[in-house]
């Protein structure tokens, strides 16, 4: 099972990850969006910003989200590392249930590419 040290390593991972993508993807990050991501197995949120291309992450807090963010992701701290890792496909985790995202209709479309 993944730790929260490797969670949050995986977060600024992806966050460098999405700050040298180029275009459709880079389009989808331009975002100014509140986000959370819950880590299902170790009960624990992660929840900050999408903001220039990057992940900003303000806090980390025991339980699921305090405040609805308008980007809302939940999953396994295993899942999340092997996404961000290369060994898991985030469209076919999130076709098949395991990994949950939530967030208005005009961001899904943007956030399409990412997948």
């Amino acid at each position: 099972m993944a730790t929260i040290t490797e969670c949050r390593g995986a977060l600024d991972r992806l966050s460098d990850n999405l700050a040298r993508a180029n275009g459709d993807v880079r389009g989808a990050v331009a975002l100014d969006r509140t986000l959370s991501c819950h880590i299902t197995d170790l009960d624990t949120t992660f929840a900050g910003r999408l903001a220039d291309g990057r992940i900003h992450v303000e806090s980390t807090v025991e339980g699921p989200p305090r405040t609805k963010a308008q980007i809302r992701l939940a999953m396994t701290g295993d899942d999340l590392v092997s996404m961000v890792g290369g060994h898991l496909n985030f469209a076919k985790a999130w076709a098949s249930g395991r990994v949950r995202l939530e967030a208005g209709f005009r961001d899904l479309l943007r956030l399409r590419s990412l997948l």
